[in-house]
């Protein structure tokens, strides 16, 4: 019987943000495959305990962020350094999978010495905080999140010290390798699809989804807005908490947009099916983003810049725009279009096995084994 330690940055329930997405679906398919799952997990904002956790996990271990500890460490590694958790690793010997750099503050522990070590790693971190703070309107803010990006570069080679890195795109993957050689190996995101479901029957929207507290996805609907539906006329659906003043205050001058909000996964997939078109901008092309591998197996048409496909190698999968300009005139273009029996083919094709969420719970369970 296989045993594993998992270390998670955030409660991953519900399931409703890109990186907890892929927590929640591994350990359910870690689970589905016989694993035994001891989670150790942090709390903070409204992310509380909760008993759906216990339906996969042999045991929930619960602690709290340190909003006060000084360290010369990232911000996001040393509130997450809780002596609790390192005695709680200590109670057994079974492999320790540490979720993001964000869960390091113990990967180089003497006290682990000898432990199965293994990181997940969801983003180049130093680059995607680097890349929040040129996003970040707030001068306090930008500044916080630049000198997190440095701190993160310093922090990094810490990871010297797995014994195995997940990379969660190809792109990631031959960076980490250029750094630490053979140890790194890519792991596809996992998610809450089992398999293609995409209908044949749409309604006349264009949809955009996405927690939209966060400084990249704030961005990228500030672009749809300003760049994009001044030059079409089409419906376009936003949906996501956290909306902030200024891009409140510019839907309200396009009779075109609307926004949703306290939306539910569930509704979010159905809106996912519903749209003639998803449309994806980002301009942080790190990891790889969860909302497009949920596009990939429920949305029609699929209209991406080629940040959002590159660094996951996923080009032929979408129609790519870079300019305002371009993507409205094909976002124009597909709205006309309908998506036929060889379209969904060609997706599943795409597709593949590469996000199969068992074959890819099967490669920890070797690494483990």
């Amino acid at each position: 019987m296989k045993f594993i330690n998992i270390v998670c940055f955030d409660v991953p329930f519900p399931a409703n943000y890109g990186g907890v997405i892929d927590v929640f679906y591994k350990i359910k398919a870690l689970h589905e495959a016989g694993v035994k799952i001891i989670l150790h997990t942090f709390i903070y904002g409204n992310r509380q305990e909760t008993n759906e956790l216990e339906n996969y996990c042999e045991k929930v271990f619960y602690y709290k962020r340190s909003n006060f500890k000084f360290s010369l460490k990232p911000f996001i590694v040393s509130s997450r350094g809780d002596t609790h958790l390192l005695k709680n690793l200590r109670s057994n010997d079974y492999p320790i999978l540490f979720e993001a750099l964000h869960c390091c503050y113990y990967l180089d522990h003497p006290a682990l010495k000898g432990r199965l070590k293994l990181v997940r790693m969801h983003n180049i971190e130093h680059d995607y905080y680097k890349l929040l703070a040129k996003g970040e309107e707030r001068l306090f803010k930008k500044i916080y999140l630049a000198i997190e990006g440095f701190l993160l570069s310093r922090f990094e080679p810490i990871l010297n010290k797995a014994d195995k890195i997940f990379a969660i795109s190809e792109k990631d993957e031959t960076e980490l390798k250029s750094r630490y050689g053979d140890k790194v190996t890519l792991l596809s995101p996992f998610h809450a699809q089992s398999k293609v479901e995409i209908g044949k029957t749409f309604e006349d929207f264009a949809f955009y989804h996405g927690k939209l507290s966060v400084v990249e996805n704030h961005v990228s609907a500030m672009f749809l807005l300003k760049e994009v539906m001044p030059h079409s006329n089409k419906r376009l659906v936003i949906a996501g908490d956290g909306a902030k003043e200024s891009l409140r205050n510019l839907i309200a001058k396009h009779s075109n947009v609307s926004l949703l909000e306290g939306l539910s996964p569930q509704e979010i997939d159905q809106l996912i099916k519903k749209a003639c078109v998803n449309i994806l901008p980002t301009f942080q092309p790190t990891g790889i983003k969860l909302k497009l591998i949920n596009c990939l197996f429920l949305g029609k048409h699929l209209l991406a810049n080629t940040q959002m496909v590159e660094a996951a190698g996923l080009q032929a999968a979408v129609i790519l725009a870079d300019t305002g300009q371009e993507m409205a005139e094909k976002l124009d273009d597909l709205m006309q279009k309908t998506f036929n029996d060889e379209d969904i083919a060609k997706r599943k094709e795409i597709v593949g096995s590469r996000f199969d969420n068992n074959k890819n719970a099967q490669k920890l369970v070797q690494t483990i084994s």
